[in-house]
């Protein structure tokens, strides 16, 4: 009896939190397409902005970690730079992981083109949640190659919107003979409509030292050039 009241609380609760959520309202093309003209959007809202991030690495097995406090800033044409605010920490983890996550990003400007289209995508409707108190279109995603930087997972998409807010998946191909399995989580806060970078986390299991692990806060956004370079001055006046 006491199972029996158990599962069917667990059924209620299962249902209020799917309630009144049913099949999409539109066509998996009329998803895609919405999403990648809200990506457009996204990357206009972005450049000419800056942000601050905060990076915290570790490689357990070997017991090191290190923090960086940076400023990040996208040009008008869609250019990264980043200017380092401070670091503690093993030196090595800040080379070896943060320098090559940020050097990785500023790259990709130049390289192949891995962004999540259908060129690079199969797209797969798979329902809709309630996430972060609003519904959510969740959609699977396979790459059509197997190349570096492309991934198999999911993304989650604002319903009104159709901004992303989540990503999430496996890579498909290491750019190493030394990483494998490379995992990571992506999400994003939407502000004025528009979706904000808020937070990442990564796991690679390397070869000779285990599992190195990435989380990376984006917080501060803003449009604002002055007020991005007023805080580099206040925070390097500060050490």
């Amino acid at each position: 009896m006491r199972f029996a009241l158990l599962f069917c609380a667990i059924l209620c609760i299962t249902r209020a939190g799917t309630a009144g959520v049913s099949g999409p309202p539109e066509s998996e093309d009329q998803i895609v397409g919405r999403y990648l003209s809200a990506t457009r959007e996204q990357q206009t809202a972005l450049r000419g902005g800056s942000m601050e991030v905060d990076f915290d690495a570790s490689v357990p097995k070997l017991k090191r970690n290190g923090k960086l406090h940076a400023l990040k800033s996208i040009s008008n044409v869609g250019k990264v730079t980043y200017h380092m605010l401070g670091f503690n920490g093993d030196n090595s983890v800040k080379k070896e992981v943060i320098a090559r996550y940020m050097t990785a990003e500023v790259q990709s400007e130049t390289g192949p083109d891995i962004s999540i289209t259908p060129q690079n995508y199969k797209f797969r409707f798979k329902g809709i949640r309630v996430y972060d108190g609003r519904p959510v279109y969740v959609l699977a995603l396979s790459p059509r190659k197997k190349e570096v930087g492309l991934f198999k997972g999911e993304l989650w998409l604002d319903q009104a919107t159709c901004m992303p807010v989540r990503e999430a998946g496996r890579f498909v191909k290491s750019p190493s003979v030394f990483l494998s399995k490379m995992e990571f989580t992506r999400s994003y806060d939407l502000q004025n409509g528009v979706s904000i970078p808020q937070n990442m986390h990564s796991r690679t299991n390397t070869r000779l030292f285990g599992p190195v692990e990435l989380s990376i806060a984006f917080t501060h956004f803003s449009k604002d050039a002055e007020s991005g370079a007023a805080s580099i001055a206040s925070t390097l006046g500060d050490q």
